[in-house]
């Protein structure tokens, strides 16, 4: 099971750090994403990282404004969102890439596990 948190109201230029705590340790052998979903939208990438960690890839419109890590003592993905801009209002999810593939996917058709999701709002 994977579960997102960290989400909430914050207004443009402010900060917030999105958290994925799995439940089972079999997650830190797998590839995990981020993803953001607006209300009539397609769900759209937003950052990945590898399975060991070391490797991460975003996507161009958080690049600079996102940091993705992993916290392997709590089973935690997270991601550090700075600069945040109206536009960044979505619902974000966690995903786990079960290939570990890489580069990493940007479908959200090739992620294998999800959570329920978090919202996150920027207000102007």
């Amino acid at each position: 099971q994977l579960v997102e948190s960290g989400g909430g109201l914050v207004q443009a230029g402010g900060s917030l750090r999105l958290s994925c705590a799995a439940s089972e340790r079999t997650f830190s052998r797998y590839g995990m994403g981020w993803f953001r979903q607006a209300p009539g939208a397609e769900r759209e990438f937003v950052a990945a990282i590898s399975w060991r960690g070391s490797s991460t890839y975003y996507a161009e419109s958080v690049k600079g404004r996102c940091t993705i890590f992993r916290d392997y003592a709590k089973n935690t993905v997270l991601l550090q969102m700075n600069s945040l801009k109206p536009e960044d209002t979505a619902a974000y999810y966690c995903a786990a890439q079960f290939q570990n593939s890489w580069p990493p996917p940007i479908k959200w058709e090739e992620y294998d596990y999800w959570g329920q999701g978090t919202q996150v709002t920027v207000s102007s």
